[in-house]
Order: structure tokens, then sequence, then C-alpha cells
């Protein structure tokens, strides 16, 4: 099992989070404490509802990890989730593949459909069409990434033997979001990993709707991704990231094994990584519990030294 920690950069907080110090303390922390990854979100312009009701800010992910990667040499950088149809699919690919070089291979291109109409219609992109277009997204990926010349018409843009590069040596793993069957679907065909989401109270009922609400129904959709894949052929690793339903407590000693507990169980099903959210009151707090994790949680799920030639995700297990 791996850990994916969410990095409260889109948080506020007059001098908190949003400033290049913030960003080297809690990188330096999230290394220490030996977490595999951190992850950020996506939302270009978000409704202003949403956002001053239960919505969150969220700065460019692509900006953001080019900091993270300069000031660590270990971390990986986790799009969770960036919306495939926002963005024409050649600047994705070039933004992807530019982080990917230059961090030396350490981006998880998590990459969704989205679900926020009014933010599709203020960057132009229809949003009753959003599925086809992630899905000839997700294909100019791999054909922009694989070298050479491209030649692709979708319904937004004429590629006539275009060229992208960088091309990264090693591809940067792409998994999907979203717990619906259609995001299964597109797991099995495109992706490297699935990343579906356990639906919580407060979520959209397009959340709700599209979120997993069980490990017994998280288990059957991940033996119904495996027969997909096998049918296409499809065979080496693969990776499941979801957290545990029940959220943890950070700080405190009562939860600690039930947590362990249910890492355990995620991983009988074929879970890979976990998703963690620590609290954030302030970037104190945020690195205090950061280091409360390494210590208390990957401290004793892995009491030996972590490195990059660890066993491979899932195998402690």
């Amino acid at each position: 099992m791996k850990f994916t920690m969410a990095i409260p950069v889109g948080d506020i907080t007059p001098g908190e989070f949003q400033t290049t110090e913030a960003l080297r303390e809690m990188a330096v922390a999230l290394e220490a404490a030996k977490v595999d990854a951190c992850y950020l979100t996506d939302h270009p312009a978000p409704s202003a509802e949403w956002l001053h009701a239960n919505g969150h800010d969220a700065v460019d992910p692509f900006t953001t990890f080019g900091f993270l990667a300069a000031m660590t040499t270990r971390l990986k950088f986790h799009t969770n989730i960036l919306v495939m149809p926002y963005r024409n699919p050649f600047l994705t690919a070039k933004a992807a593949a530019t982080l990917q070089v230059l961090s030396g291979g350490r981006l998880i291109l998590g990459l969704g459909a989205g679900y926020q109409k009014i933010e599709f219609e203020a960057l132009g992109v229809d949003f009753h069409k959003r599925g086809a277009i992630f899905d000839e997204g997700l294909e100019v990926l791999r054909l922009a990434w694989a070298g050479g010349a491209v030649v692709k018409e979708g319904r937004n843009f004429i590629a006539r033997g275009n060229e992208p590069r960088p091309t990264p040596d090693t591809q940067p793993p792409v998994w999907i979001g979203g717990g619906s069957d259609k995001a299964v679907e597109r797991a099995a065909k495109w992706g490297d990993g699935w990343s579906p989401f356990f639906a919580a109270p407060g979520m959209t009922s397009l959340n709700q709707e599209s979120g997993i609400h069980s490990v017994e129904q998280l288990s059957g959709k991940i033996s119904d991704l495996q027969e997909m894949r096998a049918a296409q052929n499809k065979a080496g690793q693969f990776d499941i990231c979801i957290g545990p339903q029940e959220k943890l407590v950070f700080g405190s000693s009562d939860g600690i094994q039930k947590y362990i507990d249910d890492i355990g169980e995620l991983a009988s099903v074929g879970v890979t990584w976990a998703m963690v959210e620590p609290p954030h009151p302030s970037r104190q707090a945020y690195i205090e519990h950061v280091q409360w994790f390494g210590e208390e949680i990957v401290g004793r799920l892995f009491p030996s030294s972590r490195s990059d030639t660890a066993a491979s995700p899932g195998e402690e297990w």
C-alpha cells in the first residue's frame, strides 16, 4: 500500500499555504514522513455559489507541481483529478509530458470527466459532450506521448501531422477518476489505474450517484475492471486508489488500529494506493499532522525504512 496525501495549496488563508516558503515546508514534511505522493484538484473557473457554500479553491496543478518538483527528490505528484474535457488534449499532453520529464518521472495523471456545468460553460466546452471529449482526449494523450507526427480529427481540433514534444521516456501513469460504470470502462480501456471515491454527505447528487457506497461494491467493480482488462489482453501493473470510508482522526491513538485494519481490508480487494486528507487549520497544524501520520501510520505499517527499492504496491499485504 502506498499513500497519496492532499497538500492544501488551494487554501487561501493569508500567508499560510500559498507562498514559496509554505510549499517548501510542506514538501519537506511529506518527504520526511515517507508519504509517496501529494495530490491537487482542478477548478479553473468554478461556480461562485458553489465556491462560497461548500466548495474549495484550487491552484493550477501543473504550475504548483513544477514548484514542488524543484523542492523534492522522491515525492510523486498526483492530479486528483484533472478535468480532461476542459482543455485541448494537446495542451494537457504537453503540460503533463513537461512535468514528467523535468520531475524525473514523478507525475501521476489522475483524470476525470468533470461535473460542474457552469464551469464547462465558462470554459467554452459543451457539458453534454464531456464524455465523448474525454474519450478522444485519452486517445490523443497516448498518441502525443508516443512520439512522431499525430493525425487525428476531434470535435474541437484537427491534427494533420503535428508533432508534440517532449516525449517522456516513461509515460506518466493515467488514473481514471470516478466510480460510475463508465469510469470503470474508461479505466480498463485507457488507464493505468482507477481512482474512485466513497460517497459522503454534502456531495452533489451527481457525485453521490457515481460514488462508491461499500467495500463490497468496490470489490465487485474491481473484479469487473479486471475482467475487462483481461478481455482486452491487458496485463501488468494497474493501480487502484481510494481512501478508507471512515476518516482517520489525526493526533489520536484511538482510531489507529481501526484505520490500519481498514487499509488492510482495502488491500485485500485490490487497492494499492490510499488517499489521505489531513486537517489543516494552519500550516503548522498540517505539518504536525503529516509528521504524526508518518510516525503512527507509515511507521507502523512499514517499520523498516522505506525507499525507492521497496516492494511493489500491495506486496506488503
